[in-house]
């Protein structure tokens, strides 16, 4: 596997898009139903072939992530060739909140004197979209793009 098997509410809610997939590769629905009976190890690497082919097209899609902290704030962008970092750390001693957009938002505006800032590039060491699954894995969820440039305005 390339990235993770959906989980099984995920599949629900895909169950169309697997149906789709399972007949081009050939397989309908008594087949399917057998297989997973039969062979389940076999219709086990389907569904892991179908969730790699929907997470591929999902992290195609991310342009931005970020990971929140009561102490950080760190926001990915995602270009073709690399990736973008804009760090917010709050400095020691300070009791800003960083976990929430109220919080960056008011510490911004407050106390910027409790704020630490760092921005980094780096080119891919992994494919790009392996690198969005690792960072999705360790906590970062979907950022949008307002935020960014809001971020980068403040620098």
């Amino acid at each position: 596997m390339k990235y993770r098997i959906l989980s099984d509410e995920e599949l629900q809610h895909l169950e169309g898009d697997l149906k789709a997939f399972l007949i081009i590769n050939g397989i309908h629905g008594e087949e399917w139903a057998r297989l997973n009976h039969e062979e389940p190890q076999k219709a086990l690497e389907l569904v892991e072939l179908f969730s790699d082919q929907v997470l591929q097209t999902v992290y195609e899609k991310v342009k931005f992530l970020e990971h929140r902290t009561s102490d950080s704030c760190l926001v990915f962008h995602f270009g073709e060739q690399e990736q973008e970092l804009i760090a917010i750390q709050k400095n020691p001693n300070s009791s800003v909140d960083l976990s929430t957009v109220e919080g960056i938002h008011n510490a911004l505006i407050k106390t910027p004197q409790d704020l630490s800032f760092f921005t980094s590039k780096k080119n891919y060491n992994d494919p790009r979209e392996q690198e969005i699954h690792q960072l999705i894995e360790q906590g970062a969820v979907l950022s949008d793009a307002g935020f960014w440039n809001s971020l980068k305005e403040v620098l």
